[in-house]
Parts: structure tokens; C-alpha cells; sequence
């Protein structure tokens, strides 16, 4: 029989959906399971979305479209661009994609040969080292313990930029620690990253809507007007407007980035479907007010949340400040029993935890840090509490 490619061998299955998809058959067995394992927001966008393409399918003219993304939803991305502050950007900067990791991935091609070097902060978010394995490019992890907070620091990024890597990958607010970063802190690291011009920048920053406690959101090229010529901003609709699986991605920057990905998405994709794109425009260009409501939901959790995590012994976890993720470093309980069964790590602390209380978590160690571990707080508000108390009683047990 004839081999795969080697780089089927490098690609993994997600973690995460291995969790969910345990949490889903325990549930379809009769459990009674509370998820915090999958990152998806758990509402759906406003009526305006559907009606945009029920309208597209009755029109549907059936033909192929652009391979960078109709110019009207390019003009919607830009408008939506600049309500945030990221102005001066053509529709020759911008290219879509079948969401935000497709669009990452696309980048990988495009901008990493086998064996360059893609430098990215630990805790990460799963699927960039998969990528990074998958193109064969070698990774730099910079490890951002929570003793400083999961957010990396000038000093960390200056000696990494000096290994001279291809792509430094920065992700704002984070993926699995729901940290944001305030613009004093990114101004210092566009202060380190102007230092190092050989280096392209690429900010997942698809949480830039969900940022909390008035701190706004911050991109290096607002604080270096001259990174434009080589950070590549990247945004999804997926969190912002309860539209994961409609799967549409955004990246905006440098024209011969934005002409290499359109390139690829021709040999790809060829295109984001019209009716997609039709609900996309509507999104984007429609009332705001679901994605605002929901940001202050998702704040109101945090806290709920965070209150939980300061009252059980032994559990250090920074207040995260966007996203809708919490990640307790819970490594003090490591080597404790729960009924009779030894707690050795992350694993085995978040399969006890769903076998025994129903709760789902996904272990730190695919993020990166094993340590800890990561709660998705977007489930229904009726579950969040009962689902609180019961991983505090699960720590309560832990002997």
C-alpha cells in the first residue's frame, strides 16, 4: 500500500474537541454534564444575518466568486477595521478565508518555509503549534507563567526577535487565558518589535470586541504607524457575532501578504460562498447591539466566575480581562486523591472531574502549560452557577 505524506503524521486530532465530543457522548448516555470545554459564544447573531441570507439564497446567481472576498464584504471588513482604530487599509490589503484558522494556516504557507522559525507566547492557543508542525517550520516558545500574569513581557520578546524568527505569532485578548493586554503594555512591546525589521508580525486578535473593565483593544500598529509594512491583522466573525460555524476569517495587511493568501484561497477554496458572504455583510455592516449585549454578559461571567476561582485553596488564577475564558493554574492539588484515584496531572484532575461531577474542562497541557486548565464560561447562564458549585465541591473532595 502506498504511504500517506509525512505531514499527515504531524497533524494531530484537536484536544479540545476530543473533550467536547467525550462530554457529548457522556450526555447522550443520560449524564447530567456541564460543559466548559468548547470556545464558541453560544448565542446566534441577530435576525438582520438571517434575513441578509435568506435574501442571498433567493437570489443565488450559482457562480463562482472572488477569491480575496466580494468587494462589498472587503468595504464591510474595512468599515468594521476602523471602528477600532485600524484605519488606512484598501481593499489590496485584505483577504477572507474559511475562518480564522484558515486564514492562519494560509499565512503558515505563505509566509514559512520548512524549517524557519514561528516564535509565539505559552499558554497558546491549540491549532498554532499544530499548524507550525504541519509546515515543518521549527517553533520558539516563549513561556508566560501565571506568575506574570499568561502575558508576555518586553524583555521576553526582545530576546526572542534577537533568535531572529520568521513570524512572530501574538494573540490579543488570548486564547486560553482570556488575557488583554492594555495599550501601555502593547506600545512597549511595538517598542521591541520596530528593534527587529527581518520578523513579519501576525496579531489573532479575533476577541477584539470582547474586551472587558473599559481597558479597550490595541493593535502594534497603532503604537508603530511603521509596522504596518509587516504585521498582519486578523479577525473572524466566529466570537464577536455567535457565527463559529457560518466560518468566515478576515486578515488585513501588507498588499503582497493579502495578494498571497488570495492566491492560495484560488488554489483552496476559490471562494467564500455567496450566501456566507451575503450574511457576513450583514453582520458587519448591520445593528451592533447583540455583540455589545453579549460582551457585557461575558463580563458579568468573568466575575461570577473569577469569584469561584479566588475562593477554593490553592488555585492561582489571574483575572483574565477579554475573551470569555478563565485559566486557574490548579497544579497545587496535583498528587491528591478524589475517591480513592491518584490526581497525578492536568488529565487526570479533568477526567475525574467530568466523571465524577459532570463538568467538562480541557487540560492545560494542550494549551501548553500543564498546570492548568481552561473554562469556556459561555454555556447557558442557568448552567454557569450550578456548574461553579459543583467544581468547587470537586475541589473540596481532593484529598
Amino acid at each position: 500500500m502506498p504511504q500517506l505524506a509525512r505531514r499527515v503524521g504531524r497533524a494531530k486530532p484537536s484536544a479540545i474537541m476530543a473533550v467536547a465530543e467525550k462530554a457529548k457522548r457522556l450526555k447522550a448516555e443520560g449524564r447530567d454534564i456541564i460543559s466548559f470545554s468548547i470556545g464558541v459564544p453560544n448565542f446566534l447573531p441577530g435576525e438582520h444575518v438571517y434575513a441578509a441570507a435568506r435574501e442571498a439564497l433567493a437570489k443565488d446567481s450559482g457562480q463562482y466568486g472572488s477569491n480575496r472576498g466580494s468587494d462589498l464584504l472587503l468595504d464591510a471588513f474595512i468599515a468594521h477595521m476602523a471602528k477600532i482604530g485600524l484605519t488606512g487599509y484598501g481593499r489590496v490589503n485584505c483577504a477572507t478565508g474559511i475562518g480564522a484558522k484558515h486564514v492562519i494556516y494560509n499565512l503558515a504557507e505563505a509566509l514559512l518555509d520548512e524549517g524557519d522559525t514561528i516564535a509565539f507566547a505559552v499558554p497558546y492557543w491549540t491549532s498554532y503549534m499544530d499548524i507550525a508542525e504541519i509546515v515543518g517550520a521549527k517553533v520558539d516558545l516563549l513561556p508566560c507563567p501565571p506568575e506574570q500574569d499568561y502575558k508576555l513581557t518586553p524583555a521576553q520578546l526582545d530576546a526572542a526577535l534577537a533568535r531572529k524568527p520568521k513570524v512572530f505569532l501574538f494573540n490579543n485578548p488570548n486564547n486560553p487565558t482570556g488575557m488583554a493586554y492594555t495599550a501601555a503594555e502593547i506600545d512597549a512591546l511595538a517598542d521591541v518589535v520596530a528593534k527587529y525589521p527581518d520578523t513579519w508580525i501576525i496579531t489573532d486578535d479575533i476577541y477584539n470586541r470582547m474586551v472587558f473593565d473599559g481597558i479597550g483593544y490595541r493593535n502594534f500598529v497603532q503604537s508603530r504607524p511603521e509596522l504596518r509594512d509587516r504585521v498582519i491583522f486578523i479577525d473572524s466573525l466566529s466570537k464577536t457575532y455567535g457565527m463559529p460555524g457560518w466560518r468566515v476569517g478576515f486578515l488585513a495587511g501588507p498588499e503582497a501578504v493579502a495578494s498571497a493568501v488570495t492566491t492560495m484561497n484560488s488554489n483552496h477554496i476559490t471562494n467564500i460562498p455567496e450566501i456566507v458572504t451575503a450574511a457576513a455583510i450583514a453582520a458587519l455592516d448591520g445593528p451592533q447591539d447583540v455583540p455589545s449585549e453579549k460582551c457585557a454578559e461575558f463580563q458579568a461571567k468573568r466575575d461570577q466566575v473569577m469569584a469561584v476561582m479566588d475562593a477554593i485553596p490553592g488555585i492561582v488564577c489571574p483575572k483574565p480581562q477579554g475573551a470569555f475564558y478563565v485559566f486557574p493554574d490548579v497544579s497545587a492539588y496535583f498528587g491528591k486523591s478524589h475517591a480513592g484515584q491518584v490526581v497525578a496531572n492536568d488529565v487526570d484532575l479533568c477526567n475525574a472531574l467530568l466523571e465524577s461531577k459532570g463538568v467538562a474542562c480541557v487540560p492545560g497541557s494542550a494549551f501548553g502549560e500543564p498546570r492548568a486548565l481552561r473554562i469556556s464560561y459561555t454555556c447557558p447562564t442557568a448552567q454557569l452557577a450550578p456548574g461553579l458549585a459543583r467544581f468547587r465541591e470537586f475541589f473540596a473532595e481532593l484529598s
